[in-house]
């Protein structure tokens, strides 16, 4: 693993050069090795750390938008296909270190995966830099998806919008099964599809059912689109 290399990607020179190569460490690849740590404590930490960056910065900017609002905006920007999104243009995936049996089963594009190792490195950014210097990496990484919050342009529930795209020209059959589940009960990775009047037109991954419903129903849901 380059560190340099991934410094630059991330734009931030690492004190504590190992903290940055924990953060990267998927669980598959500690597996392999003894006293390999890797990102999973960190992810904990992370997510508080982005979360109250994200409240902080919505309290402070829009004063006119009442608790429930803010809430709804809020939930919009830290969810897991927004972290996703963000860590896919920084190209996570591509550097992520796991096992080769993970990465053969998909690891690398996956949404859970990528979007638990954007947590453990905004982590290990807040512990080796500090408050200041991990909020301006979140507010500047997650510039465009607070915009597209704000101005209700993200979508949360895929299944919904999806029935109601389809639904428009008249009754449409949508069916989501469960396909597979993997990894411990405490840690499972559930996997579905969508049917759509008897086609698959998606497959979704993630910690829940309902989670990888959702997953499906957005890659479905773009297809649709595309076609319309």
């Amino acid at each position: 693993m380059n560190v340099k290399e991934l410094e630059k990607k991330i734009g931030i020179d690492f004190k504590d050069k190992g903290l940055l190569i924990t953060a990267l460490t998927h669980s598959s690849f500690a597996n392999q090795f003894k006293d390999i740590k890797y990102n999973e404590r960190l992810e904990f930490l992370g997510d508080s750390v982005l979360q109250l960056t994200i409240t902080e910065n919505l309290f402070n900017s829009y004063k006119n938008k009442s608790e429930g609002e803010l809430t709804k905006i809020r939930a919009l920007i830290v969810c897991e296909n927004s972290l996703f999104e963000v860590a896919s243009k920084m190209q996570l995936g591509k550097i992520i270190r796991m096992s080769k049996g993970e990465e053969l089963t998909g690891g690398r594009n996956r949404i859970s995966i990528q979007a638990d190792c954007l947590e453990a490195v905004i982590a290990a950014i807040y512990l080796d830099r500090g408050i200041e210097v991990a909020k301006e990496f979140i507010l500047t990484r997650f510039e465009e998806i607070i915009r597209k919050a704000i101005n209700q342009e993200i979508i949360l529930d895929f299944k919904t919008r999806l029935q109601e795209v389809l639904q428009k020209n008249g009754e449409v059959n949508i069916a989501y099964e469960l396909i597979k589940y993997e990894g411990p009960p405490h840690r499972r990775i559930f996997f579905t599809q969508v049917r759509i009047n008897g086609e698959v037109m998606g497959c979704g991954e993630g910690y829940s059912k309902k989670e990888a419903e959702q997953n499906a129903a957005k890659e479905a849901l773009g297809k649709v689109e595309k076609t319309k």
